[in-house]
C-alpha cells in the first residue's frame, strides 16, 4: 500500500479479507501492513482459503490517515474502503495494491 499524499509506504494500515458466497460475507482474517506497506508472512489467502470465488478486501483507511497526521474532515471523506474482486484461476498470482490519499484512491491487479 502506498500513501500517495506523502509518497511513502502506508505502514500500519489494517486490512480485513472476507469471502463472499450466497450473499453472505465471512471474515477470513485481518492483517496490518508493515514499514514497506506490505503484509508480513506472504499472501493473505493461503491453503484452503485460496480458491475460486468472490472476495472483499476492507481497507481501514480513515484510521491509518488519522494516525499518520493527515488533516481530515469529520466525517472523513474516505474511511473504510471495500474492494470486491474475483479469483478465477488458483494457479495465477493475485496482488491488489491500494494507492491512497485522504481524498482519493486507486487499485489494480498487480503482478
Amino acid at each position: 500500500m502506498l500513501d500517495t499524499a506523502t509518497g511513502k509506504p502506508a505502514e500500519g494500515l489494517v486490512i480485513e479479507i472476507y469471502s463472499l458466497k450466497n450473499g453472505e460475507r465471512q471474515k477470513i482474517r485481518s492483517v496490518t501492513t508493515n514499514a514497506d506497506g506490505r503484509v508480513d508472512g506472504g499472501p493473505i489467502l493461503i491453503g484452503d482459503t485460496f480458491r475460486v470465488g468472490q472476495y472483499e478486501l476492507v481497507f481501514h483507511a480513515g484510521d491509518y490517515l488519522r494516525r499518520s497526521g493527515a488533516a481530515l474532515t469529520e466525517p472523513a471523506f474516505l474511511d473504510v474502503i471495500p474492494i470486491r474482486f474475483g479469483i478465477s484461476d488458483t494457479t495465477a498470482h493475485y496482488h491488489v495494491p491500494l494507492l491512497l490519499s485522504p481524498y482519493g484512491y486507486s487499485t489494480y491487479r498487480g503482478s
